[in-house]
């Protein structure tokens, strides 16, 4: 069973840049699927990104494509979220998450979930 727990997040200005990290526990992290997802107050979690197992395949949702990128590293069983060009509204808790031979935007396609990590945005 992998275990995921996320790093990176922070203040930041608008415009500014942070990546954030999720490193997973467990031997088989090269054949999940991962996903991150956010969930600003009072709102539903969306997707934001998500990459297969390889590292081959990735998708993001519109309001962060060109401005988000997702990677892996399976060498080291971490997956990062790039974010550059920061609005207020990416204001939210980052999770990610995985899922055994799936990747994909809708959260229900995945079964394990990090605790978060916070992102501010100023203006």
């Amino acid at each position: 069973q992998v275990q995921l727990v996320e790093s990176g997040g922070g203040l930041v200005q608008a415009g500014g840049s942070l990546r954030l990290s999720c490193a997973a526990s467990g031997r088989t992290f090269s054949t999940y699927g991962m996903g991150w997802f956010r969930q600003a107050p009072g709102k539903e979690r969306e997707f934001v990104a998500a990459i297969n197992w390889s590292g081959g395949d990735t998708t993001y949702a519109d309001s962060v494509k060109g401005r988000f990128t997702i990677s892996r590293d399976n060498a080291k069983n971490t997956v990062y979220l790039r974010m550059n060009s920061l609005r207020p509204e990416d204001t939210a808790v980052y999770y990610c998450a995985a899922e055994r031979r799936r990747f994909g935007s809708s959260r229900y396609e995945y079964n394990l979930w990090g605790q978060g990590t916070q992102v501010t945005v100023s203006s």
